[in-house]
């Protein structure tokens, strides 16, 4: 299939990954990776870093002389694992572990794991003053690390050692994260065999508004490590991947990181959509530099194949997809919402209920690793939906996947279908 290309293992494809950013003419300084959840985002994150790893021969001798071998006096070596990849990952958020004092119930904080390398140096590095620049940014709570108890405390006006939420125990994360990335971009001796930043869905639980927000701070950053100087002033740059399943979030990045800043140097960088088309362990990767809108029109292709009579599988959560799509290819031509798309159909009794199914199917809490089969009913409406839509908007859907059009039914709809 021409511009896809297939990796039946991941680490073939990590390998792909770090070619593109290495290449001896024409080498990528950021590559931005769009796929869906479940794809294997995190495990390829994995893979790359362990490409990095190597060991480290290292004489250790203590003040009091322990490392020295009695008999010759020679040093003893030792032998360690040395990485060139500082990763953000689902990981890198379970090194943070909650103590929610069951006995007292009062004093709960949030604990460090310090056996992880992702801590080096923290004592030294002076990152309160860093986090705290940017959770202002995003946040309304403040925080305490204690260096040597490991821990982290909160608190938000006269209410201390608080429990915060989920979602802002993820932001506080990921700022202490942009904090280190900007002491490793400075050279901090903790992070100076780092070449890289391999970066994975850094959010969850945020508002669009957010998402924005904290999608141009970490355009900067990325723009700041592509242009990266040594101390003598030669090119040192650090090289990144970025991936993520968040569609806005990776449109700001594309958009952010495209655009030409006065005084700043271009960018170089690639994007691509990873994709499993059969759910089994191939993955195919393609170049979307054209298309940055290119992975809503692969969700419609997915969705084609989902509303496939015959061997497809319809759940509610499609109707979330289907919406999605609308509201893009809405915004496409201009408009805010997906009542352009419906005014663009022939019946009028059609529009009405589907602008009824779509606001009130694709708003419910659907388990996604639980998935709920849809009604047969509603598997109609829903195909005739997709069908009209298709119709009416021309798009020319990826080769990634075999798709044949939805069919129309034998019989005449179900008139009972209801949302």
């Amino acid at each position: 299939m021409r511009g896809i290309h297939t990796y039946q293992r991941l680490g073939d494809l990590a390998t792909r990954l770090r070619d593109d950013l290495n290449h001896p003419t024409k080498p990528t300084q950021i590559i931005l990776i769009y796929a869906y959840n479940r794809t294997g985002k995190t495990r390829l994150s994995m893979e790359f870093k362990n490409a990095g790893k190597k060991s480290v021969t290292s004489h250790l001798i203590t003040e009091s002389g322990e490392g020295i071998n009695a008999e010759s006096g020679d040093a003893i070596e030792a032998e360690a694992v040395q990485g060139d990849t500082l990763y953000f990952n689902a990981y890198t958020e379970d090194l943070f572990t909650w103590d929610n004092d069951l006995d007292g119930d009062t004093v709960r904080h949030l604990r460090l794991n310090p056996d992880s390398t992702f801590f080096n140096g923290l004592m030294d590095l002076a990152l309160d003053e860093t986090i705290a620049r940017y959770l202002d940014r995003y946040a309304d709570f403040n925080f305490d690390i204690d260096y040597t108890a490991w821990k982290v405390s909160f608190r938000k006006g006269d209410a201390e050692n608080i429990k915060i939420s989920r979602g802002e125990q993820n932001i506080f994360i990921w700022c202490l994260f942009m904090a280190i990335c900007e002491r490793m971009l400075d050279g901090h001796v903790s992070y100076q065999s780092h070449k890289y930043l391999y970066i994975d869905d850094p959010i969850s639980s945020l508002d669009d508004n957010n998402a924005i927000a904290v999608a141009c701070d970490l355009a900067q950053l990325l723009r700041r490590a592509a242009s990266r100087k040594d101390a003598n002033g030669a090119a040192a740059p650090i090289k990144v991947v970025f991936s993520s399943h968040h569609a806005l979030f990776f449109n700001v990045m594309c958009n952010e990181l495209g655009r030409s800043k006065e005084g700043e140097s271009k960018v170089t960088h690639k994007r691509y959509f990873l994709h499993r088309p059969s759910g089994d362990e191939a993955y195919t990767l393609r170049a979307t530099e054209d298309t940055p809108f290119f992975h809503h029109v692969a969700t419609l292709a997915e969705l084609q194949l989902a509303a496939e009579p015959v061997s497809g599988k319809l759940y509610t959560f499609h109707f979330n997809a289907l919406r999605s799509v609308m509201e893009k290819t809405a915004s496409f031509f201009g408009h805010t919402d997906i009542e352009f798309c419906l005014k663009a159909l022939d019946n009028e009794e059609d529009r009405a209920l589907y602008n009824r199914a779509l606001n009130l199917l694709s708003h419910g809490k659907y388990a996604i690793h639980e998935p709920t089969e849809m009604g047969e009913d509603n598997k109609e409406l829903f195909r005739r939906i997709l069908r009209d839509f298709t119709t009416k908007f021309q798009f020319a859907l990826p080769d990634i996947v075999e798709v044949s059009p939805v069919a129309a039914p034998v019989s005449a709809p179900a008139t009972g279908a209801t949302p």
